[in-house]
């Protein structure tokens, strides 16, 4: 078993498949759209045998308080990039292009080398290696 995909709602889908395009290597289908519902959204696809990524949108969702990865639900998720050296340059990147690094890269008591970024809709992706 695996997880096949994970669903996020977001406000600005473009904005949000920009991101996840730019920094994570994944490719994305065409935008889906159900006109009846008021939803569309993209898959976001790592390649073969890899998790997905849905993001979803649909006017009638609406954003809870702030502290996204401090309410109950999923917390945050994470990506591997393969290397320290990985996590690294992709944290600096990702820092210089002045979105929010949320955790610095560092060794965690449970052994894993990480840091923590938000994307730009304030969900707290894990940069793992």
């Amino acid at each position: 078993m695996k997880i096949e995909h994970l669903a996020i709602w977001v406000d600005d889908l473009e904005k949000m498949r920009e991101f996840y395009l730019n920094y994570f290597s994944v490719t994305s289908n065409e935008k889906y759209t159900n006109t009846k519902k008021g939803f569309t959204s993209y898959f976001l696809d790592f390649g073969d045998d890899k998790t997905r990524i849905e993001l979803m949108n649909r006017q009638d969702i609406i954003q809870e308080p702030d502290k996204r990865g401090f309410m109950k639900g999923i917390a945050h998720f994470a990506i591997s990039v393969g290397s320290k050296e990985a996590v690294d340059a992709l944290t600096e990147r990702l820092r210089s292009d002045h979105h929010i690094i949320e955790s610095e890269p560092r060794t965690t008591g449970d052994g894993y080398y990480e840091s923590v970024v938000l994307d730009p809709e304030g969900n707290y992706v894990e940069i793992s290696m």
